[in-house]
């Protein structure tokens, strides 16, 4: 008589071992970036075959790294989408298709919406579809993170390119537009605001953005500079809300604008912060030209921040005769006609004049346009002008001045009440009389402030003090001395 035992086949222990194997190397791959494609990498080398993720509709989502023969490459993705396509349609979770003349696609249905296929072509390991059915669990949830996290990136290039959008209607003038959009995106643009100009790494900027909302609690329209890589621009209000809570972390509880850039440099060390002088909303472009002063000094100061403390402001002198000289040099662009419909028209060149005069190179950045475009609207602006702005820092000097004038708020006022025929020079610009009734000096409005510092290092617990003496502006002995200093 004769028993047989019945024993598992001497494989099966082996088998499993190795399956634990793979599942244990699935999850330490899925830990690394790019981790879909590291594991579509390695289910290949494992099954033996190309490894792809695709769509119910057939489009390849994923394919491996490192570098494959695109002829074999193609070929494979060609039959794991005609496959894809197969399944989707039958409506089935997994299945083995082709064979033939061509390879086989081994499939498996990843638990995701929309639906998305793990496809192996050709394999020649015995036991792929153990091999999938281990990896579909892990992949899936590594491809709902990539999804995910490209989602997230897109929702924040999209806020921040509508931000961007208002910062430039902000720019131009166009107050109530952007205002309205501002209102959609939220916080609403405050009517009296300080410029903050953040230079930080730029790897850094998204995360440092968050950092100084979070600590401005939601009060900063914060916008990441579309010029500079590394600057980050926020508006803040000049005064805190009704209701506005402290800035966190601020000893005592201080308020907004007074503790953030002092938070700011705390928080971030490599940060450093130029702050503008409180101004109205329409006075967007002024605080932005301050800030980025204060932000010259901050670079060289121990405390890493500087604020703009004077009140210059030009406009003082856009009344009729400023604006008679604005309208003579900037004369040749504004009576420009383009001779093709492409070509740029008188604002587009003033445009492209005043964001030069700002951002030098980087304007092709801040205007979207190319280098080559740039420097050629550069070129004709110099024949137009008859001088070399581009290469002349007296010319850049005035048509900053004109530029200035010219789109300044009360222009269309002292348009009105210049007088026909009228011309006019620099000096007589620089001596005009100040506004208003009373007697008093030629430019005492506007020459009196500039002779003092017009920015202010900050030192914690300490009052501001200017970091070196004023210094005379050249021009300033083509008009009396101010009656007192």
């Amino acid at each position: 008589m004769c028993c047989f035992m019945h024993t598992s086949p001497p494989g099966v222990p082996a088998d499993r071992a190795g399956r634990a194997d793979d599942v244990l190397a699935l999850a330490r791959l899925a830990t690394r970036r790019g981790a879909v494609r590291e594991m579509l990498g390695w289910l290949g080398r494992r099954a033996g075959g190309r490894a792809v993720l695709v769509g119910g509709a057939g489009r390849v989502l994923a394919g491996p790294g490192g570098g494959h023969d695109p002829a074999v490459a193609r070929l494979a993705a060609g039959a794991a989408a005609d496959a894809a396509v197969e399944l989707h349609r039958r409506g089935a979770a997994s299945a083995v298709l082709g064979g033939g003349e061509g390879p086989p696609v081994h499939l498996i249905a990843l638990d995701t919406d929309p639906r998305t296929y793990l496809a192996v072509v050709g394999p020649d390991d015995p036991h792929c579809g153990t091999l999938l059915a281990d990896a579909a669990r892990t992949l899936a949830l590594c491809w709902r993170l990539e999804q995910s996290e490209r989602a997230r990136r897109r929702i924040e290039s999209a806020e921040e390119h509508s931000r961007e959008a208002v910062l430039h209607l902000l720019m131009v003038g166009s107050v109530p537009a952007a205002q309205r959009i501002a209102g959609a995106l939220r916080p609403a643009l405050p009517a009296v605001v300080q410029m903050y100009v953040i230079e930080c790494p730029h790897a850094r900027r998204r995360e440092i953005a968050r950092r100084i909302d979070r600590e401005a609690g939601g009060g900063a329209w914060i916008v990441p500079c579309p010029v500079r890589p590394n600057h980050l621009l926020a508006l803040v209000p000049a005064e805190p809300g009704p209701g506005r809570a402290p800035v966190s972390g601020a000893p005592h509880g201080p308020r907004l604008p007074d503790a953030l850039d002092l938070l700011i440099v705390r928080l971030v060390p490599e940060c450093r912060v130029g702050v503008s002088a409180a101004v109205a909303l329409r006075d967007t472009p002024t605080a932005y030209e301050q800030a980025i002063h204060a932000l010259a000094v901050a670079r060289n100061a121990p405390e890493r921040r500087a604020g703009f403390g004077g009140d210059v402001d030009v406009t003082v002198l856009a009344g009729p005769e400023g604006h008679v000289w604005a309208s003579e040099l900037l004369a040749p662009c504004l009576r420009y006609a383009p001779a093709r419909r492409a070509d740029p028209g008188p604002q587009e060149l003033l445009g492209t004049l005043g964001s030069w005069l700002s951002f030098g190179g980087a304007a092709s950045r801040h205007l979207k346009i190319h280098r080559n475009t740039l420097a050629a609207r550069m070129r004709h602006l110099d024949e137009l002008l008859g001088v070399e702005v581009s290469r002349s820092l007296a010319a850049q000097s005035a048509a900053w001045l004109a530029l200035r004038l010219y789109t300044a708020p009360q222009a269309a006022a002292a348009r009105a009440q210049a007088p026909p025929g009228q011309t006019t020079t620099l000096d007589a610009v620089l001596g005009t009389p100040p506004p208003g009734p009373g007697p008093g000096p030629s430019c005492a409005p506007w020459n009196r402030p500039v002779r003092r510092p017009a920015w202010r290092p900050y030192a914690p617990g300490c009052a501001p003090t200017p970091a070196s003496p004023p210094r005379r502006p050249p021009w300033a002995s083509r008009s009396p001395a101010p009656a007192s200093a």
